[in-house]
């Protein structure tokens, strides 16, 4: 049985910043060789440093426009990519390098107000997750989050 999904930034929302080079606050979208290892937030997958480009901008995973917003900078490709698919379980080259993706999973309610926060460390994501949802009813979806730059990785929302 699924019991969550993973939720991509949407290819056609990466090609709308990769065409307009702005973004969604009319900031101008920065490119540069990668300095680190990302991840891109289409692909879901990291980047090759010193090798690929990808584009800066500022996102709000939020659908609310409230004081909840937590806008930050995240990164694409340059050149366009598949969202990532596999969205029953998380994403393998980030799960797999925690020195690189320290992760933490924060759980948001209805409201956008956050009511759950969780240092993932050395337990396995993919079996967290699921428990999360089964302990804490009122988490309507995770964001996870690199636990030391604290920007925004991917939604993750019950299947």
């Amino acid at each position: 049985m699924k019991k969550y999904k993973i939720i991509p930034l949407s290819e056609d929302y990466a090609e709308k910043i990769r065409q307009s080079r702005k973004d969604e606050f009319g900031y101008d979208v920065l490119e540069q060789v990668a300095r680190g290892k990302g991840p891109c937030r289409v692909s879901l997958t990291p980047f090759v440093v010193g090798q690929d480009l990808r584009l800066l901008f500022s996102h709000s995973p939020f659908p609310l426009s409230n004081a909840f917003n937590q806008p930050g900078p995240v990164f694409i490709h340059k050149k366009r990519v598949k969202a990532y698919s596999d969205i029953y379980r998380f994403p393998p080259e980030i799960k797999a390098n925690k020195e690189s993706f320290p992760l933490t999973l924060i759980g948001y309610n209805n409201d956008q107000k956050m009511v759950y926060t969780r240092l993932v460390g050395d337990d396995d994501v993919d079996l967290l997750i699921p428990e999360i949802f089964g302990a804490y009813p009122k988490v309507h979806y995770l964001h996870a989050r690199n636990a030391e730059a604290c920007c925004y990785i991917c939604k993750i929302e019950r299947a």
